[in-house]
């Protein structure tokens, strides 16, 4: 693991000769897993190495927060020696956050530093998981806003059942001071009346909360299509593949996105055993609705994919379409496949509202909206549970809404 972060032997060697070296690599090797970007886990890495110094660790034993933050913000603030490479504002923040995960994955973080009401968060987070069978990211994100809030409650409240309205309207008001926007500010009601709907069956707070959290107006499907132009979507991959092994990867990826509008998180879960050559089909795992869903395979991505698979992709044992493209062979993950996206649409001057891959996913829908697709195809095509997603294409163009016009609602759930 440590070997394929970088190619430079003294960087090989100042990890290497670090105390600590078996439990660093085996976090790392869990970030990974999770889907980690190369440039993330060099960067943790490099923190770990921070965190060992600092803390003089030549052991791990346990640890409190208050430790972490004292480290953190008495030492690693002030330093401003040569290990100290970057020094933007948010490195403290960063500091502490890789402490925290790295010790909480080796168990060494103190139990009285976990976060307040840890216990309601990880019973919600299962039910969105094992209940309502939520996507990974709608439930990091729930989970993550509530947390947050519920460390701002934990000074005024020790439980859930003193938790009034005033409280959460009070840190809404503070959040829309600090200068977030009225559809943050909507996402943070979502996630509280999910909470605490939640909460009110379990019997933790006092009935009727959730329902008196309401999330402000917000004018929705003004201006323009979030997504580029079709015309800039054929200029961007026209642009890709030429670049060697990367733009082979990249001009794969952004086909798939394009032609099929598929959710970031789809195209980085394929399989090479999900591609059926000999029917022309492969298949998607949704993200949202945990399904499953064959396309045939559009011929020029099939050529793109095969010129990928014998010129671009690395051998290696990972079974994942697209892998990193050195050693350790890793799935390209997440965060590495959106800014391969959004820094080729900015480098060559796409025109969008949005960048990366989700803006392509828009372009897609709007694509076949102009084709006269119905909102009940579109949505099939891109994996919608119901059309009240897939309607925000249409709201963009009135001309391409009057073509579906004439196809009902009725019905519909």
């Amino acid at each position: 693991m440590i070997d394929g972060l970088s190619h430079l032997p003294s960087v090989r060697l100042r990890h290497i000769s670090a105390p600590l070296l078996k439990e660093r690599e085996q976090f790392l090797k869990y970030l990974s897993a999770g889907g980690r970007c190369r440039v993330s886990m060099r960067m943790t890495a490099a923190y770990l190495l921070h965190i060992v110094r600092i803390m003089e660790l030549t052991e791990l034993r346990s640890f409190s927060l208050e430790e972490i933050e004292a480290a953190a913000g008495q030492v690693w603030a002030s330093y401003v020696g040569p290990d100290r490479r970057c020094q933007m504002q948010g490195t403290t923040e960063y500091f502490v956050r890789a402490a925290k995960q790295w010790f909480t994955f080796n168990g060494s973080l103190a139990l009285t530093s976990l976060r307040p009401f840890a216990a309601e968060i990880e019973h919600y987070t299962n039910a969105l998981r094992s209940i309502h069978g939520l996507a990974a990211a709608t439930i990091e994100g729930y989970s993550r806003i509530t947390a947050a809030f519920l460390r701002w409650l934990s000074p005024r409240h020790c439980t859930l059942e003193t938790v009034r309205l005033p409280d959460v309207l009070e840190y809404l008001a503070e959040k829309r001071a600090s200068g977030l926007v009225n559809n943050t500010i909507a996402a943070l009601c979502q996630a509280f009346r999910s909470f605490f709907a939640h909460a009110e069956i379990m019997g933790w707070c006092v009935l009727g909360l959730p329902a008196g959290i309401r999330s402000p107006r917000i004018t929705q499907y003004r201006g323009p299509a979030r997504g580029p132009a079709w015309k800039d979507v054929r200029r961007l991959i026209r642009t890709t593949g030429d670049a060697g092994t990367k733009g082979l990867r990249a001009r794969a990826i952004l086909l798939l996105l394009a032609v099929y509008g598929l959710r970031r998180s789809e195209v980085a879960r394929l399989q090479l055993s999900d591609f059926d050559w000999r029917s022309e089909t492969f298949l998607v795992r949704r993200a949202k609705n945990r399904g499953l869903q064959h396309y045939p395979i559009q011929y020029e991505v099939g050529e793109t994919i095969i010129d990928y698979l014998k010129h671009g992709r690395p051998k290696c044992a990972c079974r994942h379409l697209f892998v990193s493209l050195v050693p350790p062979y890793l799935p390209f993950g997440l965060q590495g496949l959106w800014r391969a996206v959004s820094d080729k649409m900015k480098s060559i001057g796409v025109e969008s509202v949005t960048f990366g891959p989700h803006a392509l996913r828009h372009a897609c829908a709007t694509r076949l909206l102009h084709q006269g697709s119905s909102l009940q195809e579109i949505a099939e095509f891109l994996g919608h549970r119901d059309l009240n997603s897939v309607s925000i294409y249409a709201r963009y163009d009135t001309r391409s809404l009057r073509k579906v016009a004439a196809f009902s609602l009725a019905g519909v759930q």
